[in-house]
């Protein structure tokens, strides 16, 4: 290997719902056996949501791909295997049996770590799908199946504020395009 001296990123298989231990676990292994300086960061991709809990808006991580961690690392000699060994570890993402990790590709990476937001790009000349006042299905989410009214659209975010009645109390949501879609 001619440039052993630059990590990649790899995709860790771990224990649904168990990411952020595993996590935890593959630090503190690899820092006790001196390895630190072939890692350098060990990420659980999560994004931000915000859960309404009595009333009060709690911000909440959510994990993005559940079940993966990425890691960035330059796997030489028995990183592999420590990394594998590690509780909650069920391998790693891409690697042929007895084969070597599968760095991801740099697209990749930029996507799962959202440098790089494809879409936004993609759909740089799209209509908005959406008109204010419109009645819309959220279909993701803690609401999903609840029918909600458009007040705010929000192009560069592609975020829309709707309304929804919940109890009988209006209460706004902010929600992407993709997490409603249009009453026919």
């Amino acid at each position: 290997m001619a440039d052993s001296g630059k990590k990649k990123w790899y995709v860790v298989r771990a224990i649904g719902g168990q990411e952020n231990k595993v996590k935890t676990y593959i630090e503190n292994e690899v820092a006790r056996l001196g390895l630190s300086d072939y890692v350098d960061q060990v990420l659980v991709p999560t994004e931000k949501v915000i859960q309404i809990r009595n009333g009060k808006k709690i911000n909440k991580e959510k994990v993005y791909f559940p079940g993966y961690i990425m890691i960035e690392a330059d796997l030489v000699g028995e990183l592999p295997h420590v990394i594998k060994s590690v509780t909650g570890v069920i391998g790693f993402l891409g690697e042929v049996k007895g084969g070597d990790p599968v760095p991801l590709r740099k697209s990749e990476v930029n996507r799962m770590l959202g440098k790089v937001d494809e879409l936004a790009i993609q759909n740089e000349n799209v209509v908005i799908p959406y008109i204010l006042g419109e009645t819309v299905k959220v279909v993701d989410g803690p609401f999903n199946g609840f029918d909600g009214t458009i007040e705010k659209i929000n192009e560069e975010k592609r975020k829309l504020e709707v309304m929804v009645k919940i109890f009988g109390r209006k209460t706004p949501l902010e929600l992407s395009y993709m997490q409603v879609e249009k009453i026919s």
